[in-house]
């Protein structure tokens, strides 16, 4: 069964949050992993701006500003996620670009857990929340699928988000796949078109 949109977002942005973590640890190919954060913001956002706040815009047009605020949101967090992905992980300019994405993206995170979705529950109800988070998973995976650092984000997805993509694109023989065979009938699937 399809996830909500409500929840599809905030596991987004605890999975953004995660990578943060992973970040400013130091630790590990931190050019990889800017790279797929870059890929999530930018997925995140496209999925959120074509397919959710157009709704919120329309069921609940005293929301206007906020949806037109988190938009402008998204695009700083984009612009700094650029930014990070050209930088060297080991220079002193990637930790403080590190440090200003996550103070933008924490603060976008907290007025939309907050505010936007709250609205976005009352407007739709139950019935519209699932049909929003299969649009939104659907194209959120697209997005993935086209953007640099794409594929390994697109491995980030859990089996469930992949099967529920799967599901969307017909794919055959889904519920036999693991995790890597769905990733990998998403891309051929998506050749194909």
């Amino acid at each position: 069964m399809a996830k909500d949109v409500i929840t599809l977002i905030t596991s987004a942005h605890r999975e953004v949050e995660r990578l943060f973590d992973a970040l400013r640890s130091g630790e590990g190919d931190r050019a990889r992993l800017a790279s797929v954060l870059c890929a999530l913001l930018m997925a995140h956002s496209r999925a959120e701006e074509e397919r959710v706040y157009p709704v919120i815009a329309k069921a609940a047009p005293g929301e206007k500003d906020l949806v037109r605020h988190s938009e402008e949101e998204h695009q700083e967090a984009e612009e700094l996620a650029q930014r990070l992905t050209r930088l060297d992980p080991g220079g002193n300019d990637f930790a403080s670009v590190l440090d200003e994405l996550v103070s933008a993206v924490a603060l976008h995170v907290e007025t939309e857990e907050s505010e936007v979705l709250p609205a976005l529950r009352e407007a739709v109800g139950d019935d519209g929340l699932s049909r929003l988070g299969e649009e939104f998973s659907q194209r959120r995976t697209e997005v993935l699928q086209e953007a640099p650092g794409g594929e390994e984000a697109l491995a980030s997805l859990t089996r469930e988000e992949l099967y529920e993509r799967a599901q969307a694109e017909g794919v055959a023989g889904r519920s036999d796949m693991d995790k890597e065979e769905l990733a990998a009938s998403l891309r051929e699937a998506h050749r194909q078109q």
